[in-house]
């Protein structure tokens, strides 16, 4: 049974681009930080382990780590020792393939690795290959849902992760310096449309000519901003969750007048053209 309350850090920071044995340290020392603030789940970054702007896919394949390997043996280590859940995004190597990825790492172990789902013609999702699935993973905090960047732009994606009762949409993400629309509107529009909590924990800084964001945020199941980080600057948001919220569909705020239910009130007979392929 999941606690009530669920203390959430995500963890803004700066990676160096090809730099793993240099930014896995930083990421488990963070880890350290936010574990010691009483954070139950801590989410890093988009590409935390390796960063993002790689100019082709060589470059990318040689900082490319296998499931398991050296981050995800780390990290497992350090979540067991701490009683902590992480999320950490990285670049995965599976046989001839790189995928943009994110461990889900608990005391127990390996949770799961999931595959961003959605690549835009940009940095090296440009070269790697896409996840096909989307799941919602029951660990001791809760329900927790992952997509990674882009994904969150398709508000199918967290539907589906809402439907299957996420609790918690985990967000690791490499918001572009031009991406404001993102913490403005999007986060928001994702947690409010199926009662979700949202945790967009992103990057900043410069990989070449590359800018990132920052803005990191924490999102309750209305749309409010619980926590925002700035544009610069390594820095950890926390955010108390309320786990009973999300799992409260259906709204009443005046009996018989004035009701909502975002499951029941769907239409999913109207809504075959949503798994059709674009003409």
């Amino acid at each position: 049974m999941a606690s009530a309350v669920l203390k959430v850090a995500a963890v803004q920071m700066a990676p160096e681009l090809g730099a793993v044995e240099i930014n896995r340290p930083r990421v488990l020392a963070k880890l350290e930080v936010a574990a010691g603030a009483g954070a139950g789940l801590i989410v890093f970054p988009e590409c935390v382990t390796s960063g993002y702007n790689f100019s082709d896919l060589d470059a990318a394949r040689r900082v490319a780590e296998t499931m398991p390997g050296p981050t995800s043996e780390a990290v497992v280590g350090t979540c067991r020792r701490l009683g902590v859940h992480a999320v950490v995004g990285l670049l995965e190597r599976a046989a001839d393939r790189v995928y943009n990825s994110a461990l889900l790492v608990g005391p127990e172990g390996l949770v799961a690795c999931y595959r961003k789902t959605h690549l835009p013609c940009l940095g090296v999702d440009r070269f790697v290959s896409a996840g096909d699935r989307l799941a919602v993973h029951d660990t001791p905090l809760g329900r927790l849902g992952l997509l990674i960047c882009y994904d969150l732009r398709f508000p199918e994606a967290a539907r589906v992760l809402a439907l299957q009762g996420a609790d918690v949409i985990v967000h690791p993400t490499n918001w572009h310096w031009t991406s404001d629309d993102f913490p403005d509107f999007i986060t928001r529009a994702r947690a409010r449309e199926s009662r979700v909590y949202v945790v967009s924990a992103d990057r900043w800084g410069h990989e070449g000519e590359a800018r990132y964001l920052g803005r990191s945020q924490v999102v309750d199941v209305s749309g409010q901003v619980l926590a925002e980080a700035g544009r610069e600057g390594d820095t950890i948001l926390y955010a108390d969750l309320d786990l009973d919220k999300p799992r409260q569909k259906h709204m009443v705020l005046e009996p018989g007048v004035f009701e909502s239910d975002l499951v029941a009130d769907r239409r999913p007979d109207l809504y075959g053209p949503l798994s059709e392929r674009a003409r």
